[in-house]
């Protein structure tokens, strides 16, 4: 063990979802170091617990996983867990962790953010639930990072992390696994394989955009190996460390060319993607893209076809910002539906208390009670059983719902990069109106509530304010606004638009021009242009 003399470093406060910044500042003299010194202060039973350890494979992921594992051994971590090459994708970790009860798990990624030497980095520590840590852990391990002089460190060579095997560093034990192998055995407790399998012999096909991102793996040994998908089903399915130049993130305005494959003559019958580290989703009929919103609640109105499912949900629950439709399905199905404030974390605490089984976020992430993550590969095989014991396509699934719940017409408008100061006096200022909002008419409508968005955690009692400010109209239309948690450069605003539309004649009309007079009010309610500088938003998802 070598001690190593350092000194605080400011800006180490994660954010929604683990510290993120540009590859360069974690590149820093002892800027990782610090942090990792720091969790393990902060969660003393690692000495001598179990560490599962892994990340999605982007610029920087190896150079990480050595150094925490050096750093593990220094700190008296009895084992750690790690993923074949330092692979392990977000929701096979929170697997890994549960299955072989792991103390905790440092999960390396910066999500759907893009990679390479000029890309972005990131960590976040999962407890033993398998999900990510409560804001009480967070916040202990940024406040131990102001004060921070010195950090742990084996002076050990380097492991080779493509042996799978047992291996010893000082006196800790390093168990290299297959990254996939756990995570397969469980997506087969939940889903129906063989009617899967009969689905693709039968002709039909998917197109799976990996995105050179994590999900390549998994997608390609379910998928193509056990489910008998023909070979180039999945598309670029090596993880690179520069995601090959993509933006890893599965939405329209990223996955552009598996729009293009959909919008073909001879498009498969679904089309999916995921992100960098394989914990959000975008699903794809032909010529037809699925909301996040609407999957989830298509998923929860249709669990019981699905056999990890059948006896029913305990509960939903999604993020504020997510679009209400499946709080309907929660109502016709007679079950409780919770709202909570972005981030997975929150969603831990249903899940562990049993109040909820399925839960989700616009942001297109969704998943349930089998990992306590976002789970991409998860909710794309979900689909597939779904289209698999139905007989219907993608658009006829989505059309049913929509007759029988009705239309709730959804779009996040997002204003990137812009200057942090500007974009928290515009929430500022937005804050000061609501009072004299509430009560009001905007665009021939009258606002019904006007709040600054806040959570009492009804589990462990914490509570979170300034979560997204809300304009919901007597209709049920609703506005939101918040900074986003997961940028690295400047500021993100996201604006969501929803409004509820029962009529079925209305439900073909295009997203945008269906939310055409909730998108001026927003602009000007906002003065986002006045603000920003930008009369148009960077993606519109």
């Amino acid at each position: 063990m070598t001690i190593i003399p350092s000194q605080p470093i400011a800006g180490q406060r994660p954010g929604t979802s683990g510290l993120r910044k540009k590859v360069t500042v974690f590149q820093q003299q002892h800027y990782l170091e610090n942090f990792v010194q720091a969790i393990f202060d902060v969660v003393p039973e690692l000495k001598g617990g179990t560490l599962v350890l892994g990340g999605d494979g982007r610029f920087y992921n190896r150079v990480a996983v050595q150094l925490i594992l050096k750093m593990a051994a220094a700190n008296g971590v009895a084992k750690v867990i790690v993923g074949r090459g330092g692979i392990l994708s977000t929701p096979a970790a929170s697997c890994v962790i549960r299955k072989y009860a792991a103390t905790g798990g440092v999960i390396l990624s910066a999500s759907h953010n893009p990679g390479g030497p000029d890309g972005d980095f990131g960590i976040k520590y999962n407890t033993d639930n398998g999900g990510p840590a409560a804001e009480k852990i967070t916040e202990a391990i940024y406040q131990r990072t102001t004060s921070l002089n010195q950090y742990l460190i084996s002076a050990i060579g380097d492991l080779d992390l493509d042996q799978l095997g047992h291996f010893t560093l000082e006196s800790m034990v390093v168990e290299l696994i297959d990254p996939v192998a756990d995570y397969a055995l469980l997506m087969q407790d939940l889903f129906d394989f063989d009617a899967i399998r009969a689905w693709f012999a039968a002709g039909n096909r998917m197109q799976f955009d990996a995105m050179s991102a994590v999900a390549g793996p998994y997608a390609v040994e379910i998928i193509e190996g056990l489910l008998g998908a023909p070979r180039g089903t999945v598309v670029n399915g090596v993880p690179l460390e520069d995601f090959g130049g993509h933006h890893p993130d599965p939405n329209p305005a990223h996955a552009t060319d598996l729009i293009a494959a959909m919008a073909a003559s001879d498009a498969p019958a679904l089309g999916a993607a995921s992100d960098g580290d394989a914990d959000r989703n975008m699903v794809l009929g032909r010529n037809f893209v699925v909301t996040p919103s609407d999957s989830l609640a298509v998923l929860a109105a249709n669990a019981t076809l699905v056999p990890g499912y059948r006896k029913g949900l305990a509960g939903v629950a999604r993020s504020m910002p997510t679009s209400a439709a499946v709080d309907v399905v929660a109502k016709a199905l007679g079950i409780a539906c919770y709202e909570t404030p972005t981030g997975w974390k929150f969603f831990g605490n249903l899940l562990d208390a049993g109040k909820v089984t399925l839960c989700g976020e616009e942001s297109y992430g969704t998943g349930s009670d089998h990992v306590r993550e976002k789970d991409g590969v998860w909710a794309v095989l979900f689909w597939l059983n779904l289209l698999a014991v139905t007989g219907k396509s993608v658009e006829e699934i989505i059309s049913a719902h929509w007759a029988r719940f009705g239309r709730h017409i959804y779009s996040r408008h997002d204003f990137e990069e812009i200057a942090s100061d500007a974009a928290e006096q515009l929430m500022a200022v937005l804050r000061s109106r609501l009072p004299e909002l509430a009560g009001q008419a905007l665009g021939g409508q009258d606002i019904q509530l006007t709040d600054d968005f806040a959570y009492d955690d009804l589990v462990d009692g914490s509570h979170s304010a300034k979560q997204g400010v809300r304009i919901i109209f007597a209709s049920g239309d609703r506005i939101i606004y918040r900074l986003s948690g997961t940028g690295t450069v400047g500021a993100t605003l996201r604006v969501y638009l929803e409004k509820y539309q029962p009529n079925i004649a209305q439900h073909g009309v295009e997203t945008q021009a269906a939310l055409a007079d909730l998108i001026k009010i927003s602009r000007e309610l906002a003065q986002i242009e006045e603000f920003t500088g930008m009369v148009a938003p960077t993606v519109v998802t």
